[in-house]
């Protein structure tokens, strides 16, 4: 399974977006990664396919900013997906 094309860190908008709808998978990975208790940094590696030790403030704020949007999903963007899409 290959993954999206990932940013740094995801767009931040008070609505779901493309970026968001596209990374649905990544953001459920990191959720169950983070409530597994897993390392970030295996985290990274397995989902981004990034390597930590040659750029590890990379690895970090990708990593924590898409769990970041991912937590913003479960809190708020799902209401969005639920709505009724325009044409």
């Amino acid at each position: 399974m290959t993954n999206p094309t990932f940013k740094d860190s995801p767009p931040l908008t008070d609505w779901v977006n493309a970026y968001d709808e596209a990374h649905l998978a990544t953001y459920l990975r990191l959720l169950d990664a983070d409530e597994e208790g897993a390392d970030w940094r295996e985290v990274v590696e397995i989902v981004f396919g990034l390597d930590v030790i040659s750029d590890p403030d990379r690895a970090k704020r990708v990593h924590d900013s898409h769990l970041a949007r991912a937590r913003w999903m479960t809190e708020n963007g799902y209401r969005h997906l639920l709505e009724p899409r325009m044409q």
